[in-house]
């Protein structure tokens, strides 16, 4: 979205992120096979079959977590914030890797029996009491059902008349389909694999996933509590101007738990709600381009001092009001109706960062 951006669709960066993408997939499945060869020198034509089958899980379980990590890695730091505009494309390939996975496993183990290969997945092993027994096959089934679903309405279409909380909440199920996908493995391949490799693989990357997610969310509960704590009821003290980036911002929290993004651009400080309009992302996280504050997540675009997007977008979100007193930026908590145009808070000289 904006002059410089286009909505979510197919183009020549996404096509070129994609073929990188696929290709880093089958180099990696042909190392693992390859290794596992190796490992097994003597093995049959059905161990090439089960190296694939244990490939495409351990290819779609490594793209998961790194979707994973993407979120809370780009909110530590503004390095990792240009994967958040591709996440979507991952996500989708991940499904199709783990589709892959789901189907030739089915087919291998289940497929040469009386029974319809669905049917023998939940009737074959009814050990659901048992811990080192226990059917590890229909866990990995719910994750790759809650991955099916969110491949499916990753569309825009589905965010806009699903609307963006909705949309929102069903794929923050992809976080229960991660814990699924982890006793999947534990309950699995780990009950028979006799290498240290999986296990301690295994662990490790959900030890850094949840680690990752739990220190950020700590960090903005944490700035939350304190802005609570306050009990304000005038205007926000968010720091010196030279404290936010210039074309940039810093986000503020709210005493009611809203979130505000303060930008400051040339000489100018300009506040708006931290949430775009297209899929709640955090426009704090973006950056002032051509003159509009731009989403990271997407690359919608919204002027400043109104919140409006420039022509022929029409989009508007809530801005707030900003002043400079002492050397230092208030922010009113109260927002204004979305598309209200304010006058921007001026940087003195005094104020401003040496260029």
């Amino acid at each position: 979205m904006g002059h410089q951006y286009q909505a979510v669709q197919w183009n020549k960066n996404k096509i070129a992120y994609d073929l990188y993408v696929v290709t880093a997939i089958i180099v990696f499945i042909g190392i693992f096979i390859f290794i596992g060869l190796q490992i097994r020198p003597n093995g049959h034509s059905a161990d090439l079959v089960i190296l694939l089958i244990r490939a495409l899980g351990v290819t779609a379980f490594t793209m998961l977590t790194i979707i994973l990590l993407i979120g809370p890695l780009a909110r530590i730091s503004p390095r990792f914030l240009p994967m958040l505009y591709n996440r979507r494309h991952l996500g989708v390939i991940t499904f199709m890797v783990s589709g892959a996975h789901f189907g030739l496993a089915l087919i291998w183990y289940h497929g040469g029996g009386p029974l319809n290969p669905f049917v023998s997945l939940f009737v074959s092993n009814p050990l659901y009491d048992s811990i080192p027994g226990f059917p590890f096959e229909v866990l990995g089934l719910g994750a790759f059902v809650v991955l099916f679903v969110m491949a499916a309405t990753s569309h825009d279409f589905w965010l806009n008349n699903l609307s963006a909380p909705v949309w929102k909440a069903l794929h923050m199920l992809v976080y229960p389909a991660y814990v699924l996908l982890v006793f999947h493995i534990v309950l699995g391949a780990l009950m028979t694999e006799k290498s240290i490799v999986y296990p301690i693989m295994t662990a490790a990357t959900f030890i850094t996933v949840s680690s990752l997610h739990l220190f950020t969310g700590l960090k903005e509960w944490g700035a939350d509590s304190a802005m609570k704590s306050l009990k304000a009821k005038g205007w926000i003290d968010v720091g010196a101007p030279t404290s936010i980036p210039n074309m940039r911002a810093v986000i503020a929290s709210l005493p009611k738990g809203d979130r505000v993004a303060v930008f400051r651009y040339d000489d100018k400080i300009s506040a708006v709600t931290n949430a775009c309009r297209h899929q709640n992302g955090p426009l704090g996280e973006g950056r002032v381009i051509d003159g509009c504050i731009t989403c990271p997540w997407h690359g919608w675009q919204y002027r400043p001092d109104d919140g409006v997007s420039p022509p022929p977008f029409t989009e508007k979100i809530a801005t707030y009001n900003v002043k400079i007193e002492n050397d230092r930026v208030f922010v009113d908590p109260k927002p204004n109706p979305p598309g209200t145009r304010t006058t921007p808070a001026i940087i003195s000289q005094s104020g401003a960062p040496a260029s």
